[in-house]
C-alpha cells in the first residue's frame, strides 16, 4: 500500500506510518512539492501510487479522470499530523478496501 502524502500533509507521516503503509512518499521527497496537481496526479498513475491529501482537487480530478491513481481526502480542518496519523491507523481496514476494489476510485475520510 503505497500512499503519495500531498503538501499539506507533514512529510513526517511517511516514516510515522512505514509500518502499516510501507514505500509510501511525499511530494517533497519526489520533487513535487511545489508543481502542479496534474504533474502528481501523473506521478501517482505511473509509479501506482494513492494520493493522499487534505484539498478537495484531486478528489474531483478523480470523478472526472477515475483512477488510477486512487485518492484519499481526509476531509477535516485544522489538525495535527499526530491526529492523521492516528486517523490513518483506525481506517487502514476502509483503506485497504479502496485499495483492493478495482471499481473504487477515492475514499473520503472524515
Amino acid at each position: 500500500m503505497k500512499l503519495l502524502f500531498d503538501e499539506n500533509l507533514s512529510p513526517r507521516l511517511v516514516s510515522l506510518l512505514a509500518d502499516i503503509f510501507p514505500d509510501s512518499q511525499h511530494v517533497d521527497r519526489v520533487g513535487l512539492g511545489a508543481a502542479p496537481d496534474s504533474s502528481v496526479w501523473e506521478y501517482a498513475r505511473q509509479h501506482r501510487f494513492t494520493i493522499i491529501s487534505k484539498d478537495s482537487d484531486f478528489h474531483e480530478t478523480s470523478l472526472l479522470r477515475g483512477s488510477p491513481p486512487k485518492v484519499i481526502w481526509i476531509k477535516r480542518g485544522n489538525c495535527s499530523t499526530r491526529d492523521i496519523e492516528a486517523m490513518l491507523r483506525d481506517r487502514v481496514d476502509r483503506i485497504r478496501v479502496l485499495l483492493d476494489d478495482p471499481e473504487a476510485t477515492y475514499l473520503i475520510l472524515l
